[in-house]
């Protein structure tokens, strides 16, 4: 009977006791016997296998010498297997022996280096701004491809088609690096592991101030046109890497950096240095490759990156000059308000808000939503807000602005819808009257903390046709707080509108009760405290949000007469301003106001038919209006010597702190504004 040896790793020497050895994944064994080594190193690739019956054959064979050397020779301990005499890296990779901790693992098979691309540009392709980007590429590439890499960008960088003027000139946008065992406090004393001390550490980034400017028809002008990447020890790049990093940076000999440069869709936007330690093997041709794969999507996507930080801030833009830049300070009510987009990618939107005095210390606020955020509803909303000021302009009624908003939608186009909510607030009557085209109702938070949804008549969008908007008349008591938004505060995939209306009105009243029921919660803060109510993943659309606090006007501050068009109006004018600023302890403007008051009824009771108004108004300025009703409006000119007229508005202009004229439905107003005795900034 014959005894077969048992087969177990490392129990026999030689080529036929050696131990079975795994399969690599490309068919080939992971070790070759020491006399089938290829020269070079490189072990010889297996010859195809034989018929069955030779293998058959040849492998009874092996066993039966396999046992007749078991027994004709004493079991003895085997070395270690022989191994390949491969580079460094190769026998350490394959021989399955654990690698220093912090050591990067070396790519010598195609498959490595396949799977490092796709994971590097997917990496990469991730980031959807500038910095994203470069540090996708420096993450991506230190340890597992380098050890250290530097990132150079034009400055400033070429947007889209964009011809650049000036020289080219780079500066240091990023560097990464493995951290020296002086950084991490270990053994120092070997300095073969380290890298360079010119090198960069990692904390340089784009506020780095490396530049570095590329002269023409330099070495490294004549690298970067040729966008190939190149070793260091090439002829190229011995001259170009002095003239990128500076003449005082040393770098590691050999082919242990590249300079790949980075080209986008148009010209060369920058370049990146990749680097290894004098200990690692060099990099080969096959990492040429990589390094241009690298080097070509990263320059690809921060050209996206540009484009969309221009598309950005073109969005960002249009959108603030859309909106109302600062809020008027009317008189008798104070304002906040809030905009939202809808998502980072989607900046543009069709929700505005607007507030726009009126005569009579009035104001009108304004609400709407066009459908979308885009840069069309964006552009339509413009045109919806320009035409609802100029509209506001005429004094017409909420339901008519309304009325001429839906015919300009209309005229814009047929798919132009949008909705709006459009209030007229009077200060000195306490009223408040308001016009609905689809919008959501609003809130009103009344002082004592009870919050309440308005009931307004719904109506129609904008842009429907045909339709009738109806206004509706409420009481607007001091202290109140008016909340316009827009249908992104109320309602999501998550929620319905009347079930964020309702939320919004628990809010309000809440943030009441903080206060206590005499003092309003601050306006800015109930801003922040509405747009808290929205939770993760509770936004779909832009929201618009605009807070009205009424102060309201006294009635002790407000006198108001009409005077029938004839002579003698002038002269009672002056002696009805006189007795209320007596009433009001402001003797000291009587000359100044008698003069102007008698100056503007004159022209007024000069062409009215109908009885002209005449209205003081006492708030944080003296305030004179005067209405007739005569639409044409008067303008300031510069009388002759030999006029007997035409200086009334020149006096007016040289003694008001302000002055002005509106017209109205049914005729103009003309008012000034003196500042009280004590103000700062008074006016003569």
């Amino acid at each position: 009977m014959t005894e077969h040896s048992a087969s177990y790793p490392g129990s026999h020497d030689g080529p036929r006791g050696q131990a079975a050895r795994p399969a690599d994944p490309r068919g080939a064994l992971r070790h070759a016997p020491q006399a089938s080594a290829a020269p070079g190193g490189l072990p010889e690739q297996p010859r195809r296998a034989a018929a069955p019956s030779t293998a058959a054959s040849s492998a009874a064979a092996s066993s039966s010498a396999a046992a007749d050397a078991e027994h004709s020779q004493p079991r003895t301990p085997s070395p270690e297997p022989v191994r390949p005499a491969g580079p460094p890296d190769g026998g350490e990779r394959r021989s399955g022996q654990p690698r220093p901790a912090g050591q990067p693992v070396a790519m010598r098979r195609d498959g490595d280096r396949l799977r490092f691309v796709g994971a590097a540009t997917r990496r990469i392709a991730r980031g959807i701004d500038l910095d994203e980007i470069v540090m996708g590429l420096c993450r991506a590439t230190v340890p597992t491809f380098s050890d250290a890499i530097l990132v150079y960008l034009r400055e400033p960088l070429p947007v889209g088609d964009e011809r650049p003027t000036g020289p080219m000139v780079l500066r240091l946008r990023r560097t990464d690096r493995i951290p020296d065992a002086d950084d991490t406090d270990t053994d120092s004393d070997s300095g073969s592991g380290t890298l360079p001390a010119a090198l960069p550490q990692p904390e340089l980034a784009a506020g780095s101030a490396e530049l570095c400017e590329v002269r023409t028809g330099g070495a490294l002008a004549e690298v970067l046109r040729g966008v190939r990447p190149v070793f260091a020890d090439s002829p190229a790049a011995i001259a170009a890497l002095p003239e990128l990093l500076g003449d005082c940076r040393s770098l590691p000999t050999g082919r242990r950096a590249i300079l790949a440069p980075l080209r986008g869709r148009r010209r060369v936007i920058g370049a990146a240095v990749f680097l290894r330690r004098p200990d690692r093997i060099p990099f080969d041709a096959d990492d040429l490759l990589v390094a241009g794969q690298l080097a070509t999507h990263s320059a690809l996507g921060i050209d996206k990156a540009v484009l969309y930080g221009r598309e950005a801030y073109i969005a960002d833009e249009l959108q603030r000059t859309m909106l109302p830049e600062t809020l008027p300070r009317p008189t008798g009510v104070r304002l906040a308000s809030r905009y939202l987009p809808a998502a980072e990618t989607a900046r543009v939107g069709g929700d505005w808000y607007d507030a726009i005095p009126l005569p009579g210390s009035r104001v009108a606020l304004v609400v709407g939503d066009v459908m979308g955020h885009s840069m069309t509803s964006a552009a339509i909303m413009g045109q919806l807000r320009t035409t609802a000021q100029t509209l506001a302009g005429l004094d017409l009624p909420p339901q008519e602005v309304l009325h001429h908003l839906d015919e300009q939608a209309q005229r814009l186009g047929t798919d132009r819808m949008a909705t709006c909510m459009y209030a007229v607030y009077d200060p000195v009557s306490h009223r408040i009257t308001i016009a609905n085209a689809g919008h959501p109702p609003p809130v009103l938070l009344h002082l004592g903390g009870r919050a309440e949804v308005l009931r307004v008549p719904p109506g129609a969008p904008i842009g429907v046709g045909g339709v009738d908007f109806e206004a509706v008349e409420l009481d607007a008591p001091a202290g109140a707080t008016l909340l316009l938004y827009t249908d992104g505060l109320v309602e999501s995939r998550l929620r319905d509108v009347w079930t964020g209306i309702e939320q919004l009105r628990e809010r309000l009243a809440a943030t009441a009760q903080l206060t206590g029921p005499d003092h309003p919660p601050p306006l800015e803060a109930l801003c922040d405290e509405v747009l808290d109510m929205l939770g993760p993943g509770d936004r779909d659309d832009d929201i618009a949000l605009l807070a009205a606090r009424f102060d309201g006007i006294a009635p002790s501050d407000v006198a108001y007469w009409f005077l029938e068009p004839e002579d003698a109006a002038p002269s009672r004018a002056r002696r009805l301003a006189r007795s209320a600023l007596a009433r009001w302890g402001l003797e000291e403007l009587t000359d100044s106001v008698e003069l102007l008051v008698s100056e503007v009824v004159t022209n007024a009771v000069r062409y009215a038919s109908r009885p002209v108004t005449l209205r003081l108004l006492r708030t944080d300025v003296l305030r004179c209006e005067v209405g007739d009703d005569v639409p044409q409006l008067p303008r300031l000119r510069q009388a002759r010597a030999t006029d007997e007229g035409g200086r009334g508005l020149y006096l007016v202009n040289r003694l008001a702190r302000r002055w002005g004229a509106t017209r109205l439905s049914t005729g103009k107003v003309v008012w000034f504004e003196l500042s009280l005795p004590g103000a700062a900034g008074s006016a003569p």
